[in-house]
């Protein structure tokens, strides 16, 4: 069942990759579309996390359709213009990943919220997910590192798996600040420490950097989401009561400022060899 799930994968994104790049939706890179990761990479990465987050919650205590419908739309918008790309863009990049992190958080919450699942269970699908992601992008392609990313196979495969991340955080964030009865902030030291664990074994110990780094990508997920939940719930809830709104628009401030000064400065900018011809 599981080889037959990892195959019907493999076949719809050779199918989407295929004809996306024929009409012309998607245009094969000519360098690697990803940044050099570094210590911005992941401020900005824990402040998109954050900012789903609250843009997500924001949104769903409105109206669940019209948020899904908006979630949508600017996850679908915001991945058109990255795959559109041919090189790392930064206001590209990020903008994806933003938009990606909102999206992510709406797939996590609709489990929980529309069909009653608890987050124990959604926390166990979206690992699945992920899982069966990541067997058949190392089986096609050979590697998870994301200095590969430089077609548009690679490309589907590596959105995939960070919408994954996104989903899988959420629902690992809301299983022990809320079913485990944590607490918002207490979890985000949890997650934290647990994020230093890979990177302590990288250094210290040579941990295959490719594991590190998605070990470490997964958890900023549910560390960025435990601290934007901290500071926007209310107090009854073991927040700080700032609000959804006031968190999103404070996070992404803070995003747009560190994207134009990486759109101006590039210090990010990948520095491995250009796509293989096609």
């Amino acid at each position: 069942m599981y080889s037959s799930a990892a195959s019907t994968l493999d076949g719809m994104i050779e199918f989407m990759s295929s004809i996306a790049t024929r009409v012309g939706v998607f245009r094969q890179p000519l360098a690697a579309k990803v940044p050099e990761i570094g210590l911005l990479f992941w401020v900005i990465k824990l402040l998109t996390t954050g900012m789903g987050e609250a843009t997500s919650d924001y949104l769903v205590a409105g109206n669940l359709v019209v948020a899904a419908a908006a979630g949508f739309i600017g996850f679908a918008i915001a991945l058109w213009i990255q795959f559109y790309t041919r090189r790392y863009v930064a206001a590209a990049y990020w903008f994806a990943v933003m938009m990606v992190a909102v999206f992510g958080t709406m797939a996590a919450d609709v489990l929980h919220k529309s069909f009653g699942i608890p987050y124990a269970g959604s926390t166990v699908f979206y690992a699945v997910v992920l899982a069966v992601v990541f067997y058949v992008w190392n089986r096609q392609e050979r590697t998870l590192s994301i200095h590969s990313i430089v077609t548009t196979r690679r490309e589907i495969y590596y959105w995939l798996s960070v919408l994954a991340t996104f989903a899988l955080g959420t629902a690992a964030g809301d299983l022990t600040a809320r079913s485990m009865k944590l607490g918002y902030f207490p979890s985000a030291v949890l997650f934290g420490g647990l994020m230093l664990v890979p990177a302590v074994a990288w250094w210290r110990f040579k941990l295959n950097a490719v594991v590190a780094f998605w070990w470490a990508y997964v958890l900023t997920r549910p560390l960025g989401a435990s601290l934007a939940d901290g500071f926007s719930k209310t107090r009854a809830a073991s927040g700080l009561g700032i609000g959804d709104g006031t968190v999103a628009l404070i996070s992404a401030a803070a995003i747009v400022v560190l994207v134009a000064y990486l759109a101006g400065t590039r210090p990010d900018a990948e520095l491995s060899a250009a796509a293989p011809p096609q």
